[in-house]
């Protein structure tokens, strides 16, 4: 794996208005991701997860601070280039899947290469029917989403972001509307083309099993994050605050 940090962020903060009143979403996060990481961000509601993946996969812009991609700082993307970020560096992976009900499943993975600009029919067929393979479902590629379980759901979408060939996944609480083992096979088939591909995944979920799968996890709470340095003891002690409701 190349040791190079493919994502930086320093001191960003991001501070929402309501009226008089400030929120910090965000309050001075520093963090690095190496290219080819699997990173978790682990936190609960409201902690400010969202807010960070939003802002690093180019849909939000911080209230202060840097974020920098292969060396390239978004802050300084005009419009039309982070239009250009956001549709060809960055793959989404969704909690509700977010694929279109009136297209086969080859035709959501296709729109993803369409919407690059890609017009030759038999090759995004191609790349949608290979990448289908690699997430296991090969044979189902015309079936409806109405026809696929919601693990197959999740399974397309992770094909949709993987087939453009990105930069960055960046996966929003991926298992949160999964069964609990279901969410375990999608967290290992996301690590499983991590290392095949060498796709860097940056993955927010309150989900604390998910870990398990991790290069590295932070703790983000109340807009501000650290490094996970010990993985068996933060699993024990986030556990524990978790059932005493904090």
């Amino acid at each position: 794996m190349d040791n190079k940090d493919i994502v930086v962020v320093k001191n960003l903060k991001r501070v929402f208005e309501f009226g008089e009143s400030q929120i910090y979403a965000l309050n001075g996060v520093d963090l690095s991701i190496k290219k080819g990481e699997f990173v978790v961000i682990l936190g609960p509601s409201g902690a400010g997860k969202t807010t960070l993946l939003n802002m690093i996969g180019g849909i939000d812009h911080p209230t202060e601070g840097d974020i920098i991609v292969a060396n390239e700082n978004l802050n300084e993307f005009s419009n039309n280039r982070m239009n250009t970020y956001r549709r060809n560096r960055v793959g989404w992976i969704f909690q509700f899947f977010n694929i279109i009900a009136s297209l086969r499943i080859w035709e959501n993975v296709g729109l993803a290469l369409e919407f690059q600009g890609m017009k030759n029919k038999k090759e995004i067929k191609k790349r949608s029917y290979d990448i289908l393979k690699k997430v296991g479902l090969e044979g189902k590629e015309k079936r409806f989403p109405s026809q696929l379980s919601g693990g197959e759901q999740q399974r397309v979408a992770i094909a949709r972001a993987l087939v453009k060939k990105p930069t960055l996944i960046v996966a929003d609480e991926p298992t949160g509307n999964l069964d609990y083992v279901t969410g375990q096979h999608i967290a290992e088939l996301m690590r499983k083309l991590n290392e095949e591909e060498g796709t860097t995944f940056i993955v927010v979920s309150h989900d604390i099993a998910i870990t398990q799968f991790a290069d590295r996890v932070y703790h983000l709470k109340m807009g501000k994050i650290d490094k996970v340095e010990d993985k068996d003891q933060f699993e024990l002690n986030f556990t524990k605050k978790v059932k005493e409701g904090e």
